[in-house]
């Protein structure tokens, strides 16, 4: 009974008018943009709006900042993008340094946390032949963990082995000493690095009590120039993930939580599956069968002639994906095959679970499809899903672009499953 009404009032979440099986077809396309923020290169706008805008909360950027970088760049130019991005991070950097070096550590801590986070921003677009790469990203984390050591509890850096390779990653304590705490696993998607994590929602996580850990699985990060790829049994990284967090004595094993975003929405509930340890999982949103999803969207079936069309942004962050999973960078209908085998069965996942997804994800046909089947057949007894709304600018990919009434639907679930 319990669980027949914990569906019913989850459904009942879902705005009418909402279901994505209503609207016409359409190919599926994570980046839409469905908020505009700057730039006519929707690509560009996307990043700029959800990833960049969208961490203003989580003290990644400044507003001020962000638009006056914008205002230099060249509409859909990567290369202008990655230069005005370095450059605005160099600048509010060395703000950073001289705050530092007077005493004002509040300052540093804050101007080095944007300053990261604009390094980060650079990255996007760049390809592994560019060798401006490590560079950039030494920096972005370098930072990172600098702002790290003035907060309190300080930042820590960890690395995960697994396999042949290790896992880097930050762990922030929910606070000083070795009690137990409930814990968040945050874990990213196709494109993304540590950096993108903490300023998603490690803020929030340390506000509510909350351990925090993410790290760069396989695919993520710099470790594809291992020759690390995204493989379609991602839970094996993942068992590595836990088995870190429960050799701490500061984590709460009754309270562990993972959260994914992204193609994260299809790694953690594979994890959940397997592994038991993990006691509550949350989706953003929910990517059940990722070689489905995938061979639905535009790059299955672009031609060289039509990406010749595009922007040099749009075709280097395309790019960029196909080489973390180990494809030639150009191969992009390769993305399809590649993808083949990265999904997980929801009635195997017997943890509590939450999906949460924008509104403009939802109204994609294949995106609510998957959504509805894994609500519908997770095999856990507690399970909510909860569709963000337009109206309240919570629209676009996992809800970057509202980071505040994101963390507020997963944290008040999460407090509600460990009361």
């Amino acid at each position: 009974m319990r669980r027949t009404l914990a569906l019913l009032l989850c459904l009942a979440l879902v705005p009418p008018g909402a279901r994505a099986a209503e609207a016409p077809e359409r190919a599926v396309d994570p980046h839409a943009a469905h908020v505009r923020f700057h730039f006519q290169d929707l690509e560009m706008d996307f990043v700029f709006g959800s990833l960049i805008l969208g961490a203003a909360t989580n003290h990644g950027c400044e507003i001020g900042e962000a638009f006056a970088t914008a205002a230099r760049i060249t509409d859909g130019d990567a290369a202008s993008w990655q230069a005005e991005w370095i450059r605005t991070a160099a600048l509010i950097q060395a703000r950073g340094e001289q705050s530092l070096a007077a005493g004002h550590a509040v300052s540093a801590r804050e101007q080095f946390l944007r300053a990261c986070y604009y390094y980060r921003a650079a990255m996007v677009s760049m390809l592994p032949d560019d060798p401006r790469l490590r560079d950039t990203a030494r920096k972005s984390r370098s930072l990172l963990l600098r702002a790290g050591k003035l907060m309190t509890p300080p930042l820590e850096y960890v690395e995960i082995p697994f396999g042949k390779t290790k896992m880097p990653g930050v762990f922030r304590k929910a606070a000083p000493g070795k009690a137990p705490a409930k814990t968040l696993i945050m874990i990213g998607g196709a494109e993304t690095f540590v950096e993108d994590q903490f300023f998603y929602i490690a803020p929030q996580a340390f506000e509510r009590g909350y351990n925090f850990l993410t790290v760069d699985l396989p695919g993520q990060g710099l470790l594809p120039l291992e020759g690390q790829f995204f493989r379609p049994a991602m839970d094996e990284p993942l068992r590595a993930v836990v088995d870190y967090a429960l050799s701490r004595k500061d984590v709460d094993r009754k309270r562990l939580a993972m959260y994914g975003i992204s193609s994260g929405g299809g790694f953690v509930p594979q994890a959940a599956q397997h592994d038991k340890r993990i006691t509550a999982v949350v989706m953003n949103n929910c990517v059940v069968d990722a070689g489905i999803g995938v061979a639905k969207m535009a790059v299955a079936t672009v031609t060289p002639e039509a990406m010749a069309t595009w922007s040099s942004f749009k075709l280097q962050t395309n790019e960029g994906v196909a080489w973390r999973f180990g494809l030639d960078p150009r191969d992009l209908n390769g993305l399809v095959k590649a993808n083949e085998g990265f999904s997980f069965d929801p009635p195997r996942v017997s943890a509590p679970a939450f999906i949460l997804v924008s509104s403009g994800e939802y109204g994609s046909p294949e995106i609510a499809r998957q959504t509805e089947q894994c609500i519908t057949t997770l095999g856990s007894a507690e399970k909510r899903l909860v569709v963000t709304p337009a109206d309240e600018g919570a629209v676009n990919h996992c809800v970057m672009e509202n980071r505040s009434l994101m963390s507020q639907e997963v944290f008040d679930w999460l407090d509600s499953v460990f009361r």
